[in-house]
Parts: C-alpha cells; structure tokens; sequence
C-alpha cells in the first residue's frame, strides 16, 4: 500500500483510534471497582463528617461507619440512615441543591428528639475558592449548625437557614462572607432537602 496516500492515512488513523479507545476502556473498566470502592469510602466520611467524626481515613473510615450507621431506612424514595453514638440516636439525612456555580450537597445529623442538629457537613462541585468553597472547607461554619433547630415551636414549615441577617438565633446561621448566593442555595437545599423527610421529623 502507498503510505503516502490518502487511503492509507485515513486507514492507518481509524486503526490507532480503534486501538486507543479499546485500551481506555480496557482501563476504565479495571479501574471501576477502585473507583466505586473510593466513591463510596468518601460517602461514608461524609456521612461521619455529619456525625462529627472526622479527620479518620481508609480502614479506621470503614470501621467507624460499620459502628455507628445502624440501619438504612427509607422515606418515600428517599433514604437516610440511623445511628448510634455513644448510645443515643442520631438520624443523617442527604441533601442536594445548587449552588452559584454548580450543584452543592450535604448531610444533616439530627438528635433524637428530630428537630435539633447534631452536626452537618456541606459539599460543592466548584464554588469559588476561599468565598462559596467555604460551605466545604470551613469546618468552623459547619459546626454553627450544631444545636440550631430544623423547626420553630408549634410550625410544620422547615426554619432552619443561612441567613444575612440573624432574626430567630435558634434556626439561623449566619452566611458565608462574600458568598450570598452559595448561602441562599444552601437555605434553598435544607429546605427542599429536609422537607422531604417531614414525615420523619415530624
């Protein structure tokens, strides 16, 4: 064959592409399970995060989990998890929203009595660093949800919110300086979120 013709270049081309994709999906699917083992392992530290449990990882992970997360139960299509700590309950429920500039999501723990928070941990696709980031990486803001209730005394409508300014200390937290609309999206998602399992808290 002419090496130099076009044939032969188109040919050539289409063979190492064949080639090329095989391998890549040679090594996807031999990465698969580590990278399913990894997803999950994160899951499980976030839902620790939530319980505040954290700065435990690999095996240490996955034996705390085993201890603590009792059961995985189900509201409607929803699932959330209970727990043990120390021999009290807690109940961690997932959340999911928007942020400024993509998807955010978290757990909130909650103590037995379903109103008060017993810890929360957020997590963001990309938000800006030092700014929408921080709902992420300020364990310090995280733990401003500790004690806040879900609820107001006598009202079935989800009170607990990031807000600028704090009217009701019991239900608020304050927002994340220089990130109104990361905040906002995180009120949005407790909202929605946590409404899904009113017939769990309430």
């Amino acid at each position: 064959m002419n090496t130099n013709s076009n044939s032969y270049t188109i040919i050539y081309s289409a063979v190492i592409v064949v080639i090329v994709a095989f391998l890549l999906a040679f090594v996807s699917q031999s990465l698969k399970p580590m990278q399913d083992k990894n997803v999950e392992l994160d899951t499980k530290k976030q839902i620790l995060s939530a319980l505040n449990i954290r700065d435990i990882d690999g095996q240490e992970a996955e034996d705390t989990y085993a201890r603590v997360v009792k059961a995985t139960e189900k509201c409607g299509d929803k699932e959330y998890y209970v727990c043990d700590i120390d021999g009290a309950a807690k109940y961690v429920f997932p959340l999911k929203g928007m942020g400024l500039w993509g998807p955010i999501s978290g757990y909130i723990a909650v103590n037995d009595d379903k109103n008060t928070v017993y810890g929360a941990y957020f997590n963001h696709d990309s938000e800006t660093a030092g700014l929408g980031a921080e709902i992420k990486d300020s364990r310090a803001w995280q733990e401003k949800f500790q004690g806040k209730k879900i609820f107001k005394e006598g009202s079935d409508d989800v009170a607990l919110s990031v807000e600028k300014k704090i009217d009701d200390p019991e239900t608020q937290v304050d927002v994340v300086t220089g990130a109104t609309l990361t905040s906002n999206g995180v009120t949005d998602m407790l909202h929605k979120g946590l409404k899904e399992f009113k017939e769990v808290l309430k």
